[in-house]
């Protein structure tokens, strides 16, 4: 009968079998109940965040109204983002040291090149820097920040449970799925938005989970915020076949406004790039203040100018000017690294940009365009998708804010347009592809990569394997070989040092008859295979870069932590890996 464990070694090897288990690409129950803890865990911080935006902008604006950046004196309106971007360079010094970045770019990177491994540091810092940034007026979005702090709680999450890192980067596209659904209150769109912008790739077995979380944070959103639409208008125009140019000439001049908006990105970020962050925000503080000297709708999110584009209530001539100080402060802001995002202007410069060509062909040229609000929803949707070349999440993102199928087919062609004239005709990548490549990173991930990384390495090691000292008693290698394990791992101390198939041991004993009581495994005839160790959180795409950057014919994949009931759990030999790899 074997000794009943402690209690405390029981539950960490239930903790260490549920991470097994997590390391399968397939693994639906505990991804689906990981992704709810993650849903409702991002639905509470977001709702936090959004009200402590919200509550501060009607304190301290005029009538207690929350983006009435308008009726501020001119003077307010120039000190107010340049006192935000003091309080930013201050927090960003005492806090950020040496690693500042924040936003969607730090997601991707840190999904790309650190396993989905996000900094506690970076989210103080994002939760704050962003309510600074928007509640000061800086002319920027939640959204981008909500991403970020969604993403971290999934990665949090993930981290202290221990688990593989496939697993952490599903909770990662879990965090900012939830993340968007709560901030748009766009369940649909949050998914598309983490599979074509996070992942990059769409797989059922991440579906699911990202699904989830992103019906779990709209459901905590909705209960705390309601579910009032972003935009306040009852009936959508619908568009006939006669209107289609109309249409493609708004995808030509989004694809301009968004070609323009993404060079000057790269031009800002470069020039303001060798100096220090605290001047930056100081540059992108006084421009905006000085925009909003003479154009206060450039402040804040800009949602109240968006509603008032989409219902036809601003003149051609204001929305003219909207749209080319939008753009430009918007552009300075994010070339500058302020902590807040780019979508929400990206809808705002859209919005206007629509409304201003359908009030001017009807004006100006006659047109018979009666209304301007399906304009000004479809130019939306095309600066949404040709700045972030994410066409599904901006269509189903406008078609979630209104609720209406007419809005599908003109978005969609306009999209499209917009798209091309961004990519192909003037070669401009995805605004956070830039901001990557700016940094001197690499986006791009190989089909085989993705899917190596969708596997841990738990998934696809041997179990089949005994330990042994170097020095081994007799006794201690018959009690080892009872199980017929398919290797024996050499160890020195608690440290693998050598891999042995079991087969060789038994030869040895066999053919020695008078074996002596301790065998030097290091001596017997057998063929020993160099060995490196793994973590057993990493992913195949790790095991494999492993064996190409090191001369092991074997990886040995250990716990982390050298205290756990059991430090190596299996073993992976080069040819099993090269047979796995290439099935």
């Amino acid at each position: 009968m074997k000794p009943k464990l402690p209690l405390s070694h029981r539950i960490t090897d239930s903790l260490d079998e549920f991470r097994l288990q997590t390391a399968k690409p397939d693994a639906l129950i505990q991804s689906s109940l990981l992704g709810l803890l993650v849903g409702l865990l991002v639905g509470c911080v977001l709702v936090a965040f959004i009200l402590i935006i919200d509550r501060s902008l009607s304190f301290w604006l005029p009538n207690n109204i929350a983006e009435n950046f308008e009726d501020l004196t001119p003077t307010s309106r120039l000190i107010a983002p340049i006192v935000g971007a003091t309080l930013l360079a201050i927090l960003f010094k005492l806090v950020a040291k040496d690693d500042s970045a924040v936003g969607v770019v730090n997601v991707l990177e840190r999904l790309r090149y650190h396993q989905g491994y996000l900094k506690f540091r970076s989210f103080i810092l994002q939760f704050i820097g962003a309510s600074i940034a928007l509640i000061s007026g800086q002319s920027m979005g939640r959204e981008g920040p909500a991403i970020h702090l969604g993403a971290y709680l999934g990665s949090a999450l993930g981290q202290s449970f221990g688990l593989p890192n496939n697993a952490i980067r599903t909770l990662v596209a879990c965090g900012s799925a939830a993340a968007i659904s709560a901030a748009f209150n766009t369940p649909l769109a949050g998914v598309i938005f983490a599979m074509e912008i996070i992942m990059v790739e769409y797989t059922f077995a991440s579906f699911i989970p990202i699904i989830i979380a992103a019906v779990a944070a709209t459901g905590v959103s909705r209960s705390f915020l309601g579910d009032e639409p972003l935009i306040a208008f009852i009936n959508i125009p619908t568009i006939s076949l006669a209107e289609v140019p109309f249409v493609i000439l708004i995808g030509l001049l989004v694809g301009f406004a968004s070609t323009l908006f993404t060079i000057l990105i790269r031009h800002i970020t470069k020039l303001t790039q060798p100096l220090g962050l605290s001047i930056r925000f100081l540059i992108a503080g006084c421009a905006t203040g000085i925009i909003a000297l003479q154009v206060p709708q450039v402040m804040g999110l800009g949602y109240d100018t968006l509603n008032a584009a989409v219902l036809g209530q601003i003149p051609m001539t204001l929305l003219l000017v909207i749209m080319v100080t939008k753009l430009l402060a918007t552009a300075i802001s994010v070339g500058c690294g302020m902590p807040a995002g780019l979508i929400g202007p990206s809808l705002v410069i859209g919005a206007v940009g629509g409304s201003l060509m359908a009030i001017f062909l009807h004006q100006a040229m006659g047109v018979p365009l009666e209304n301007s609000s399906l304009y000004a929803l479809i130019g939306m949707s095309a600066m949404m998708g040709a700045c972030l070349q994410a066409p599904l999440a901006a269509l189903t993102a406008v078609f979630e804010i209104t609720a209406n199928h007419s809005v599908i087919w003109p978005s969609m062609l306009a999209i499209v347009v917009a798209q091309l004239i961004s990519r192909q005709l003037f070669k401009q990548p995805p605004v956070f592809d830039l901001l990557l490549n700016v940094r001197g990173l690499d986006f791009y991930e190989d089909p085989i990569t993705q899917s190596l990384q969708r596997t841990g390495i738990a998934r696809a090691m041997s179990r089949s394997f005994s330990l042994l000292p170097i020095i081994t008693h007799l006794n201690q290698a018959l009690e080892a070989l009872e199980n017929d394990p398919q290797w024996i791992c050499i160890q020195d101390g608690r440290t693998p040092i050598a891999l042995i198939r079991g087969i060789d041991l038994v030869q040895y004993l066999e053919k020695d008859d008078n074996a002596a009581d301790e065998i030097d495994l290091m001596q017997i005839p057998a063929k020993r295979m160099q060995i490196s160790q793994i973590d057993l959180r990493a992913t195949l795409a790790k095991a494999r870069e492993t064996f190409n950057q090191e001369t092991s014919e074997a990886l040995c994949v250990t716990h982390w932590n050298k205290n756990a009931s059991r430090y190596v759990y299996g073993v992976l030999t080069r040819e099993q890996f090269e047979q796995l790899y290439m099935r």
